[in-house]
Formats: structure tokens, C-alpha cells, sequence
């Protein structure tokens, strides 16, 4: 089982997992409108779609990560490093912009569920900040001289899809208690902003110190 984490780890990678799923963006914004116009299956079909994108990025990510790796111990150090500012701009970003739930106002209709799971998958390969997200998000919590990197780097980012299909699944079900709550509780959205904000730049923190030793 060299390819789990150790505990705190895997603890700490479970608890950004869930706020990064809890800041609305793209990725929500889709499934609860698919859900409003198509109901729960046509909401679940989309978030099946958008999870079996994260599959690719996930393994492909992984992939290059663990040839860079191999490749140079210095190299991966500073992808880290870049990884770790990219996050502190993504926390200034959540506290100055805000996360954004875009919701069009469609009819309830018959939609193919298969065109629905292509439309998930096709926007989530298409994001570049997916690409970018998993290949400055996995390295943080993989030490640069760890022989197990590769496969660590693969579980995690299953884990990621492992741990937020769940949390996905019950926010479709309840599809419009939460458009209600994000839409009416203004300062529900900000306490998110600032609870993102806040686990990031630790990150980002956490591993400049760590490079600067």
C-alpha cells in the first residue's frame, strides 16, 4: 500500500477536496442548471460526465508529473513552487471576485441524457483550469524525493473524484434548497470565499517555507 498517503495528509488533502467542492464555479453551476431544466437524471448524468473528465486529467496529470519527477527532483521542486503561487493568486481571487453560481433560467424539458454526459465531459477536458488546477493542486501533497510519488499522485486525484461524487450526488438531489441557499445567503457565499482563501494560502505558505529552507 505504498501509494497511500499518511494519515495527516490525507486529512488535510480531504479537507481542501471538500472546500474546493463547496466554492461554486463552473463545474457546480452545471450540474444544479442541468438538474433544473432536466431534473435529478439529466443533473447526474452531467455530473458523471464532468467526473469521467477529471478521470483524464487526473491520470494524465499524474503521468507528466511522475516523468518530471523522475526526470529532476529540482524541476518538480519548482513546479511546486509555481503551484504554490498559483494558489495564493486563486485565494486573492476568491476574496476579491467571489465565487460565481451562473444558473440560466430554463424550462423543465426532455433532455438526452447522453448529450447531457458529453456536455459535462466535453466542458470539463475543454477547461484549461482544470489542467492547471490538478497540475499545481497534486504536487503539494507529494514530497519531491519520494520514490512512491507516481502512484501516490494517481490515488489522489481518484481520491478527489472518490470523495466529491458522493458530496455531488446529495447537492443534485437537493438542487433547489441549495440554489436557494447560495442565491439568498450572501454571507453564506463569502464565509466559502474566505474559508477557500484561507486553506490555500496555508498551502501556499506551507510549501514556500519548505523551499526556502
Amino acid at each position: 500500500m505504498s501509494f497511500l498517503p499518511d494519515l495527516g495528509t490525507l486529512l488535510t488533502y480531504s479537507l481542501a477536496c471538500t472546500v474546493l467542492f463547496i466554492t461554486p464555479g463552473p463545474d457546480m453551476s452545471l450540474f444544479l442548471a442541468k438538474t433544473m431544466a432536466g431534473g435529478r437524471r439529466a443533473g447526474m448524468a452531467s455530473m458523471l460526465g464532468a467526473m469521467t473528465g477529471c478521470c483524464f486529467h487526473t491520470l494524465l496529470a499524474a503521468l507528466g508529473l511522475s516523468a518530471l519527477l523522475a526526470a529532476s527532483v529540482t524541476a518538480f521542486t519548482v513546479l511546486k513552487v509555481v503551484g504554490a503561487l498559483y494558489l495564493l493568486w486563486l485565494a486573492f481571487d476568491a476574496v476579491r471576485n467571489g465565487s460565481a453560481l451562473n444558473l440560466k433560467d430554463d424550462t423543465k424539458a426532455e433532455v438526452s441524457l447522453t448529450k447531457t454526459f458529453l456536455v459535462g465531459v466535453g466542458i470539463n477536458l475543454t477547461n484549461p483550469k482544470v489542467v492547471l488546477f490538478f497540475v499545481t493542486f497534486l504536487p503539494q501533497f507529494v514530497h519531491a524525493g519520494d520514490p512512491n510519488a507516481s502512484e501516490k499522485l494517481v490515488f489522489l486525484g481518484l481520491y478527489f473524484i472518490a470523495l466529491t461524487a458522493p458530496m455531488a450526488a446529495v447537492m443534485i438531489l437537493g438542487a433547489e434548497k441549495v440554489i436557494a441557499l447560495l442565491r439568498r445567503r450572501p454571507k453564506v457565499m463569502r464565509a466559502i470565499d474566505y474559508s477557500f482563501a484561507g486553506l490555500f494560502s496555508a498551502f501556499a505558505v506551507k510549501i514556500l517555507a519548505a523551499s526556502a529552507r
